[in-house]
């Protein structure tokens, strides 16, 4: 089996404005989006905005996650804080290329009531080899995150580890996980986890190919959550996707990134994966122009010949049609947008051509407890009316996406992504909630140089996402 990773224009590109030899400056794929959590207990959900090629102290690379603090007001770039390896409490120090920020996740998970924040740094030197990688717990209090433990791999020689992290707590003790990928395993710490950075115990998994992506949900309704996974290219294009990261287990159907959620409303979370990829057999391993695939959960879980259902832009109700290299599928997100209690599907097509080739778009895909996915859906990119900007060649719109209620009104708000925004500084979109989705109307634009982040090229606030691998 070999292990394939492809490297898009948009790699070297970026590359080159961050400076520095290619095998440096090229960073593992991190791709989810930083998902909103109440760090500081003040009933308000606060913004994750990482930016892993932000220059710290004049190391290039090192990276940052910038915190826009929530409010009744929603979020605005005068309440933020800027949190790096070299902010007091937090472990480490910010060197060239260790890209603090590649991968973010959120859960409450020592369960005292303030969310907490995990970070990964996939490229980080440490004495455990070159590239080895860190995950750091940033610990919620009344006063914000303000310390810091790291969350070890036991693996004695890890490979970027921290590439990507999922975070879910459904109750107290082994109800509380953390799921972390790197190019040698992918790892499962239960909890309980407390301030000290002591947790109750950890599953490291090398059984599948290197993993890209983790995702964590309660696809069989015990209320623990389950991992899920999805690999490297395996066979030329697409990953496996696995519900129960063992081999052998692999599901039908190919991805490169997983989110879960209750897409039918049944009680079980149901898996979606993101297969952005050209196909080599359209209709077998992909669809032209990229494709989501769905898996629900039962009781049982989800077997590994379940049939997946499949949406693409061809698709009825989805807007635009599937064209090649559009990557529909390249971002996702899963979180009820519209209210009703079924989880949506929020999907990224970050080479989407519109007025400007690899403009990119946001597709949202409404949940439904019956009836055909596609129906109702809609899409955003920097062409709507009310989207702050203008579309430009290689914005790469929707590069990472991510859902979170900032003001407390109850409608959730859409975060967009756009890696190659101004010279790949990068920026992020805040589409507000509204009576029945998120709209345009009153959006607001986070750049990475108003939230105090100045360097001239590659700071890739909102971050990288599957850029560097599709």
């Amino acid at each position: 089996m070999t292990h394939i990773r492809r490297w898009g224009a948009a790699a070297f590109v970026a590359a080159g404005l961050m400076g520095g030899t290619l095998l440096s400056a090229v960073p593992a794929a991190a791709v989810h989006g930083g998902v909103p959590g109440d760090f500081n207990g003040d009933g308000y959900k606060d913004a994750v905005l990482p930016a892993p090629g932000a220059n710290v102290a004049g190391k290039e690379s090192a990276g940052a996650v910038v915190v826009l603090y929530g409010s009744s007001a929603g979020l605005a770039a005068s309440r933020r804080r800027t949190i790096t390896q070299n902010t007091s409490g937090v472990p480490g120090t910010a060197e060239a290329y260790d890209r603090f920020g590649a991968a973010t996740a959120t859960a409450d998970l020592n369960r005292d009531g303030y969310a907490d924040l995990v970070v990964g740094s996939p490229s980080e030197d440490t004495s455990k080899g070159t590239n080895a990688g860190t995950v750091t717990v940033l610990w919620g209090s009344s006063s914000g995150l303000t310390s810091a433990t790291d969350l070890p791999s036991p693996a004695g020689s890890p490979s970027h580890y921290g590439e990507d992290i999922a975070a879910l707590s459904t109750g107290a003790g082994a109800k509380t996980r953390v799921a972390v990928s790197g190019d040698d395993a992918s790892l499962y710490f239960s909890g309980p986890f407390r301030r000290n950075g002591s947790f109750g115990s950890v599953v490291y998994n090398n059984d599948t190919a290197s993993t890209v992506s983790v995702a964590l949900g309660d696809f069989d309704g015990n209320a623990v959550p389950d991992p899920a996974s999805a690999t490297v290219r395996t066979n030329g294009t697409g990953g496996d996707v696995y519900s129960n990261p063992a081999s052998g287990n692999e599901l039908r159907g190919d991805g490169l990134i997983v989110a879960s959620g209750d897409v039918n409303g049944d009680g079980y979370a149901d898996l979606v994966a993101g297969d952005p990829d050209e196909p080599e057999r359209a209709g077998v391993d992909g669809e032209s122009g990229g494709r989501v695939l769905v898996w629900y959960g039962s009781a049982t879980g989800i077997a590994k010949d379940t049939v997946p259902v499949e949406i693409t832009q061809n698709t009825a109700g989805v807007p635009g049609s599937s064209e090649k290299g559009d990557a529909f599928g390249g971002a996702l997100a899963v979180a009820d947008l519209n209210r009703d209690g079924l989880a949506d599907i929020v999907v990224g097509s970050p080479y989407e051509n519109l007025a400007k080739n690899r403009a990119g778009q946001v597709t949202v895909v409404p949940g439904r407890s019956s009836g055909a996915l596609g129906t109702g859906s809609y899409s955003f990119s920097q062409d709507t009316a009310g989207v702050p900007g203008a579309s430009e060649t290689d914005d790469f719109f929707g590069t990472a996406v991510s859902v979170g209620d900032v003001n407390k009104d109850g409608r959730p708000e859409l975060f967009v992504g756009a890696a190659g925004e101004n010279n790949f500084t990068g920026a992020v979109w805040v589409l507000p909630g509204g009576s029945s989705r998120p709209t345009a109307t009153g959006s607001k634009l986070f750049t990475a140089s108003s939230l105090g982040l100045t360097q001239q090229g590659g700071t890739l606030l909102g971050g990288n996402g599957l850029l560097w691998v599709i």
